[in-house]
């Protein structure tokens, strides 16, 4: 079969190539999907690089995410079907023609949920859900978070809303807001403002922020501590600058603030089954009935993974990148 495929890890630009690999054959308890649709992440990118969590064995085909349709089933798989329409996250090479999932990882796909949308449900919308409880926030209060118009951040907020949670989404350039807006997105401000701060506490209008969220690093996170209320929770989701984190003491001593990580992975492995298929019910009635937008920047095929990596990678996308076999 056709796949997009890396021999060493390195620039995902230069290193990601089209190939031809083995057809995989499913397993006891897995099932083999014929790809519709697949994104490409950013820990997608990292991974290429060599530089996250998980570290394939060479050569390896990226992406882990994808929707497509069940053509094979492994020993012992019961409530799934050949032809069944699904999608599936959290697995390994996914850029590719067929790539196999475990059977509890498949999530059948309604018709109302268009494949565009079901080929990045599950990942980033489902982490940004995982975030949100994990943020311990209530009906009414408030979030902060930064990088909000990634994908993540997009969700988040589009999340929070539907939960009656205010979110102040922060972006880094003017322009952002008016993309953020347009996806029914308010409360976004842009850091390139000089008062951008002064802009959040007037946004508040004397609430305070319960936990804010930092996808960048740097002086960005203590930025964030300084708006953060009493009392309330930092978490590290990512690091956009790369730098550590720096953080004023004093905001974190006399504020009393608790400052956590955050990584899906871990989270997902250690939250009950029944929490999981409630979130991934919530994310499906929420997409059905049109509440969560998640725009399409450009759809490549599997020989043009290279140019599908740098077109993911421009600054000001307003949309995924998506493989198409």
């Amino acid at each position: 079969m056709r796949a997009a495929l890396h021999d060493t890890f390195g620039d995902p630009t230069i290193v990601l190539h089209g190939g031809d690999v083995p057809t995989p054959q499913p397993g006891a308890g897995e099932v083999r999907i014929r790809t519709v649709l697949a994104p490409i992440h950013n820990h997608d990118l990292w991974t290429v690089r060599g530089k996250y969590g998980y570290k394939p064995t060479l050569p390896a085909v990226g992406g882990s995410e994808a929707t497509g349709v069940i053509d094979a089933l492994g020993e012992g798989v019961q409530g799934l079907a050949v032809g069944q329409r699904v999608s599936a996250a959290s697995v390994h090479g996914t850029w590719a023609e067929h790539f196999l999932a475990p059977a509890k990882m498949v999530i059948p796909m309604p018709d109302a949920i268009d494949d565009e949308t079901a080929a990045q449900l599950i990942a980033m919308p489902l982490s940004a859900l995982m975030l949100l409880e994990f943020l311990q926030v209530r009906e009414g209060q408030w979030i902060l978070q930064n990088a909000a118009n990634g994908a993540v951040g997009k969700a988040l907020a589009m999340l929070s809303k539907a939960r009656g949670v205010h979110c102040v989404n922060l972006v880094r350039r003017d322009a952002g807001v008016a993309e953020m807006e347009a996806l029914g997105i308010d409360n976004t401000i842009s850091t390139a403002q000089s008062d951008w701060m002064a802009q959040v506490q007037t946004r508040l209008a004397g609430g305070s922020i319960a936990a804010a969220v930092d996808s960048v690093g740097g002086r960005a996170s203590s930025e964030l501590m300084t708006l953060l209320g009493d009392g309330g929770t930092l978490v590290s989701f990512g690091s956009m600058t790369g730098e550590p984190m720096q953080l004023n003491s004093g905001d974190v001593i006399f504020k009393q603030a608790t400052v956590k990580g955050f990584w899906g992975s871990k989270v997902s492995q250690a939250m009950a089954p029944d929490d999981k298929r409630r979130l991934v019910g919530e994310l499906l009635q929420l997409a059905a009935r049109g509440g969560l937008s998640l725009p399409v920047d450009g759809v490549f095929g599997l020989d043009e993974v290279a140019a599908a990596a740098a077109a993911s990678l421009e600054p000001g996308r307003n949309g995924k990148v998506l493989l198409r076999p």
